[in-house]
């Protein structure tokens, strides 16, 4: 067994520290206000810089410009919206627009999203009957995250530790001129499996 332990522990230090760490695009300090209190707050927020993140709700292209709509939520270590937050960790609404044509056949309903950018008001929209104030977002950054894809493990598995991956595509810059959804951020798992035991004494 003492021949995995250096294996082990160099994985442990990499990809503990790599699971920290937030894409380069999303770093900065930003003000910390959710969407609901910017609502609350309406214009006295404007001017605010934020990075805010959550479920697509819908994506709508204009003539000049992309606006997401997006249900808030918590961001962990790497700004990206918690896997597995409940309804009651939501934190409302918010609508994010960029220059440019972003694919609503890509930037789809429940994906994972984290924007950049400046509070500039709200934007009042229907959510049936009730006209809901979206505080809004003039975004420099789209950081659309790629699916989360379920690991099953067989017996004798197991996954302590797991790390951060740059993935293939055309690099960090989108085809329109932003951080797009090419060259994401997308997490792996390392899995270590255990030596098999030793063969039975006679």
């Amino acid at each position: 067994m003492s021949m995995y332990k250096p294996l082990i522990l160099a994985t442990a230090v990499v990809t503990l520290a790599a699971c920290a760490t937030v894409p380069q695009p999303l770093q900065g300090t930003y003000t910390q206000v959710t969407s609901v209190s910017a609502q609350q707050e309406g214009n006295g927020a404007s001017g605010a810089q934020v990075r805010w993140g959550g479920q697509i709700i819908k994506t709508e292209p204009g003539p000049q410009e992309t606006c997401f709509y997006v249900l808030q939520r918590p961001l962990d270590d790497q700004a990206r919206p918690k896997e597995g937050s409940s309804d009651s960790e939501t934190q409302g609404r918010f609508v994010a627009c960029r220059a440019g044509f972003y694919d609503p056949e890509v930037f789809t309903r429940g994906r994972d999203i984290t924007v950049t950018g400046v509070i500039q008001g709200t934007k009042s929209e229907k959510i049936g009957e009730y006209d809901y104030a979206y505080p809004r977002v003039e975004a420099n950054v789209v950081y659309l995250w790629p699916k989360r894809v379920p690991v099953n493990y067989g017996p004798g598995w197991y996954d302590p530790y797991w790390g951060p991956y740059w993935g293939p595509g055309f690099g960090p810059w989108g085809p329109w001129g932003g951080w797009g959804y090419w060259g994401g951020y997308y997490p792996t798992r390392v899995i270590v499996r255990p030596p098999p035991p030793p063969p039975p004494h006679h």
